[in-house]
């Protein structure tokens, strides 16, 4: 077979024309990101049952969704977890190479058929579920020397997040640790308990009052006097300020007299959840998780967000900026520098050390020659195999480096030797060569790639 390439220079030189040009066409294409996707899709289910013990939660709703939700399609392990702080979280992992699309439908489905056994407040707060995104790409952070978490946190899920989940190449991007503004109702025992009232009176009383309502129009048809006019009438809708929300009736009698929220209760505008905080060189900070999406190219959509980041900082208001504390893509740019590294260094080695041994330009320019092509080749190997660039193909491709300047060492000096002792030509001394050698480059090639994968 061999033989069959020496005796045709002009095809073996086509033939390595098209490797380099498929395996140039493959690196454009190729998605760049740290590590392999190997990690098996995450579907959470989320919900919120404000008040409840992590107790009352796991028995309540977490266990009819888990009853629900076990034994879905591909499903191969579920985690739960039930916080004092009111929130429900279920992670369900699939088997690798499952549709994050399709596995989100199936847990969804399930989902729905438990929702008629949950708490009517979980119900209506809503049971949240969405495929979850492992690769993260970057954490920027906002803060500020004017403004508090709340108010961070609140401008970016407004003006941030919708810019980033747009740039193409991010699967998701989301706060971590939320802190939606939320009116806050804060009920002193001692004033219920001598109205007689309970915490669920209360409660009802603000789903009672705090609601949106249709009031209708003056002047629809069908009436009996000609009108020129229909108008459609506007009413207040839900409260938005502390006052407006204690002023809450609670009770009324007859005589005119009533009993108002802000008599047993204060109310205030604040967070909707105060258990996470994040600081930043000591400050505190809102971080944004950025996901990459799968397939993705790691270094132009890190490149993507960085720009759209510089361009939302020049609207930022006052005091307010951005970090990113935490990129991924740092490792696989220092990664990528070390693989051209070890590619100039391992020219070099073989320049001289052919040159020196050898004493022949023509043998030293070989080797030189065979380097690239095997190496941009083995792009078009890993597209075909679904492979990215990362961390551990970058290994893949310093250790072929290697294997590459090796063998072609190995074959060029065994035909010097073949020309020398025997008075062969290049040709003839390059059959032999690899008549003699073939099997050992072959097989040390095998065992150092099975010993890498």
């Amino acid at each position: 077979m061999f033989r069959f390439f020496i005796d045709r220079p002009i095809f073996s030189s086509v033939i390595s024309i098209l490797i380099v040009i498929a395996g140039g066409m493959s690196l454009v294409n190729l998605p760049v990101e740290q590590y392999p996707d190997v990690v098996p899709p995450e579907i959470v289910v989320e919900a919120a049952y404000p008040g409840a013990s992590a107790e009352v939660i796991s028995e309540a709703v977490a266990a009819p969704l888990e009853q629900e939700i076990n034994g879905v399609n591909n499903m191969i392990y579920m985690e739960s977890t039930s916080t004092d702080s009111g929130f429900l979280s279920i992670t369900v992992s699939f088997a690798t190479g499952t549709d994050p699309d399709q596995a989100t439908i199936d847990v969804n489905n399930r989902v729905q058929t438990a929702l008629p056994r949950l708490p009517q407040l979980v119900r209506e707060l809503g049971v949240r579920v969405e495929a979850r995104s492992t690769n993260i790409l970057m954490v920027p952070t906002l803060s500020s020397t004017r403004h508090d978490t709340l108010s961070l946190s609140n401008y970016a899920l407004l003006n941030v997040l919708d810019e980033l989940v747009r740039i193409p190449g991010v699967g998701n991007a989301s706060l971590f640790g939320a802190q939606d503004y939320s009116m806050r109702v804060w009920l002193n025992p001692d004033k219920l308990a001598e109205f007689g009232l309970t915490p669920t009176d209360v409660a009802g009383a603000i789903r009672e009052q705090n609601a949106q309502y249709a009031a209708g129009s003056i002047g629809a048809e069908p009436i009996t006097a000609k009108k020129a006019f229909t108008f459609a009438i506007s009413t207040d809708g839900q409260l938005d300020t502390p006052e407006a929300f204690e002023r809450i009736i609670l009770r009324s009698l007859d005589d005119g007299s009533s009993l108002r929220l802000g008599d047993v209760a204060r109310a205030e505008l604040g967070a909707q959840n105060y258990a996470f905080s994040a600081t930043n060189n000591g400050e505190p900070t809102v971080p944004i998780g950025v996901f990459l999406e799968p397939g993705a190219n790691a270094l132009s959509t890190a490149t993507a967000v960085r720009q759209t980041l510089d361009e939302l900082s020049s609207r930022f208001p006052d005091g307010m900026s951005y970090s990113v504390p935490y990129d991924t893509t740092e490792f696989v740019e220092v990664s990528i520098r070390e693989v051209f590294i070890t590619l100039l260094i391992a020219t070099g080695l073989v320049v001289l050390v052919t040159f020196i041994f050898l004493q022949h330009l023509r043998a030293t320019l070989i080797p030189v020659a065979a380097i690239p092509v095997s190496l941009i080749g083995t792009f078009a190997g890993m597209q075909a195999f679904g492979f990215s660039i990362n961390l551990l193909t970058l290994f893949g491709l310093v250790l072929a480096i290697g294997i590459v300047v090796d063998n072609a060492i190995i074959v060029m000096e065994n035909v010097e030797r073949l020309m020398h002792e025997k008075k062969l030509n290049a040709r003839d001394a390059a059959v032999e060569t690899m008549q003699q050698v073939s099997g050992a480059v072959v097989s040390s090639t095998l065992v150092l790639v099975s010993v890498f994968a």
